[in-house]
């Protein structure tokens, strides 16, 4: 009895002088003990909890060194958003938001507190009675990665809140980064070993956080800096921002002492200009300062606008330039087709990363700076992301120089390059064919609102392709080249989820035209368009064998004389493909124009993909739903959401996404959700199918 309680305190003990070390090295800077020193204590308290398992705490160090590789991360709901910043780049653009914040807040000026914008991953931390029990990275500013353990092993979080008192929960925000000097001693381990060396401190963190091993995790030299609050339960918040993060720093957690408050726009430029002076001699990258109003009372009256907040902001310093040579231009295919005309460049160090590539977005753009292969270019990376080419320096260019040209055919199929007269993009015509467009356009065609092909996702698609076994929509009915043998063999898939796909498949035939045309992928054809064209032909045949040029020459004549009969106040007349305008014909017309597409719809009709004779007919006007506007939620016992919308929009009526006070009716299902919550409190009608059925045959 007496040794283990000799043993508890020892463990005690040690845990308590190994986190007060903690703390004095990744947090204050100022290690007090050796690292051989620090590692006989670690191995002290190892072997203490080894011998006495009854002794293990979820707030050990011991904790930080990692478990067992995590077959995935699990999606973590954040319990409130954590928002992406809006960005300054200029005083004026400084000047307006603190204008903007001045008049909200209906003061002459207005107090900030004002910190470094670190170059690294915001993470978020829940704390449970003083105690570490979840992390998370930031993801779509929703939903995150759930990294815990990962986050465990960071020895600046502390595994424990160390005031006596503490909330019953807390989510604490930060980031988390790698210093500049962590970063070198990785880099140079990694050549001494003869590995790969990481490009910055930024990416090496990002990607040491995200492994699915943590003992990688724990191996990386990380390190976290908090500064705000999502939820809190059983405390009050301070009542400014620059309280707050001294409270956090009271419970432990590491600040950035760097912070200021200051006062109005002056106080903001004054200290940007401050931290720009410093940004080379401080230990960590940053690319910027954050300005958030200090008054926690005045951040909730300002709220926040789409998606960022309006009380604070991020003032970006100037991107970092370099001078270099432009080896080449090439033109990358995108997974829309369009064409973007890129810079091979001489490789060259700016911001953080060796740069051998730089957009020139489009043809128009690569005019206006009139950029040649062999010029000299300075080279910028916009934001400290985008490399792009700034300028190009004229007096060290070759008389031979000539000036680019963008390709008349696709450089990966072959196909008609196309320009609309409103874009300034070029696009490949080659859809159903062109290998750079081939996940995106399978992607689509399987997607729910076209052929509605279920377990065709991402992924799969991915495979499919790399395989080899499908080039276009047409293979995925093709049971010689796609088969539940073929698919079972692949990565992550069994022979039941490969006949359910092959099933998914087959189920999508005999689809209408309507959605057969949405489900091409043609440019600038959305549903709506892919109805009208349906109504119109009503056929593939007749589609395919449309007058496009003498469709084109009737828009433009009915537009002109209509044009006249407005300052006559005349008549107008209906013109054909009402709701369909003259570049989307000339869209459809490029995209029907390529052979190989026109053999990918032969094929899929051949295979039976489309029922032509399903077509939905015009919506019926002066019908008791004409003007109605419905939303559909949850799920219909009998009906799918898109034939419920098919039948409202037969007779008239309109389905709209959200709930708002124009609309008339909610059409709600089983798991209804905020939708229908959203209609009882503006006192719309709600109905069920029945009802739903009932009001259609009124109709």
């Amino acid at each position: 009895m007496a040794a283990a309680k000799a043993a508890s305190a020892q463990a005690q003990k040690l845990r308590a002088e190994l986190e007060r070390h903690n703390h004095q090295y990744y947090v204050l800077d100022q290690p007090l003990i050796s690292d051989a020193e620090y590692d006989r204590l670690f191995r002290e308290l190892q072997q203490l909890e080894s011998a006495h398992p009854e002794l293990a705490s979820p707030d050990s160090p011991t904790r930080r060194v990692g478990g067992a590789p995590l077959p995935q991360f699990e999606p973590f709901r954040h319990r409130t958003p954590m928002l992406s910043l809006s960005n300054a780049f200029t005083e004026d653009e400084l000047a307006a938001f603190d204008k903007r914040v001045s008049e909200g807040l209906k003061t002459s000026q207005v107090e900030y507190l004002a910190e470094p914008k670190f170059d690294g991953l915001a993470i978020s931390l829940t704390y449970v009675r003083g105690l570490f029990t979840q992390g998370a990275t930031r993801g779509d500013g929703y939903t995150g990665e759930d990294v815990t353990p990962n986050l465990r092993t960071i020895k600046s979080i502390p595994l424990r809140l160390k005031a006596a008192a503490v909330p019953a929960l807390i989510e604490v925000r930060g980031e988390v980064l790698m210093y500049r000097r962590d970063f070198d001693r990785m880099n140079q381990r990694q050549r001494e070993n003869g590995e790969k060396e990481f490009v910055n401190p930024r990416n090496a963190a990002a990607g040491s956080l995200r492994q699915l091993d943590s003992r990688i995790t724990a191996k990386r030299p990380l390190r976290f800096f908090a500064y705000a609050i999502g939820a809190i339960d059983g405390a009050a918040a301070p009542a400014t921002h620059a309280e707050l993060e001294n409270w956090l720093e009271a419970l432990g957690l590491p600040v950035c002492a760097e912070r200021r408050v200051v006062l109005g726009a002056q106080g903001l430029m004054q200290y940007y200009r401050a931290m720009g002076a410093r940004r080379a001699e401080l230990p960590y990258e940053i690319d910027g300062v954050v300005y958030k109003v200090n008054s926690l009372a005045g951040q909730e009256r300002l709220g926040f606008v789409a998606r960022a907040p309006r009380f604070a902001i991020a003032h970006k310093f100037p991107a970092e330039e370099a001078m270099t040579e432009v080896l080449a231009i090439e033109v990358q295919v995108g997974r829309t087709g369009a064409l973007t005309p890129v810079a091979r460049l001489k490789p060259v160090f700016v911001g953080g990363v060796t740069v051998t590539n730089a957009t020139l977005h489009n043809l128009d753009q690569v005019r206006a700076k009139d950029v040649r292969a062999g010029d000299t270019v300075i080279v910028r990376r916009a934001g400290d992301v985008i490399p792009e080419v700034v300028r190009v320096l004229p007096e060290k260019r070759s008389p031979a120089a000539l000036a680019f040209q963008m390709p008349g055919k696709c450089p990966e199929c072959g196909s008609k390059v196309e320009r609309l007269e409103s874009e300034a993009v070029y696009r490949c015509t080659g859809g159903l064919f062109c290998p750079a467009q081939r996940k995106q356009a399978l992607l689509h065609f399987a997607s729910r609102r076209a052929m509605d092909i279920e377990g065709l996702g991402e992924k799969l698609v991915e495979q499919l392709v790399d395989a080899g076994m499908v080039h276009t929509p047409a293979d995925l009915y093709d049971r010689s080249r796609l088969n539940a043998a073929r698919l079972a063999a692949l990565e992550r898939m069994a022979e039941k989820s490969a006949a359910n796909v092959i099933a998914a498949i087959d189920s999508s035939k005999q689809a209408p035209l309507a959605r057969f045309i949405f489900a091409l992928g043609i440019y600038h054809v959305g549903e709506e368009v892919a109805k009208i064209l349906a109504r119109h032909f009503g056929s593939l045949d007749r589609l395919l064998a449309a007058d496009w040029d003498g469709l084109i020459a009737e828009k433009e004549r009915v537009q002109k004389e209509n044009a006249r009969r407005r300052n006559k106040d005349e008549t107008l007349l209906t013109p054909v493909l009402h709701g369909v305008g003259p570049e989307i014909i000339q869209s459809i017309a490029n995209f029907l124009r390529q052979p190989h597409n026109r053999d990918v719809i032969r094929q899929l009709r051949a295979s039976g993909a489309v029922d032509e004779t399903r077509v939905r007919p015009s919506a019926k006007s002066g019908g008791t739903l004409e003007g109605k506007t419905f939303v559909l939620t949850g799920t219909l016992p009998n009906l799918s959401r898109e034939q419920a919308k098919e039948l409202i929009e037969a007779q008239g009526g309109k389905v709209s996404g959200s709930v708002s006070a124009k609309t008339d009716y909610v059409v709600a299902g089983a798991e209804a959700g905020s939708k229908l919550a959203r209609a009882q409190e503006l006192g719309i009608a709600v109905l069920d199918e029945a009802g739903l059925q009932q009001l259609l045959k009124e109709s």
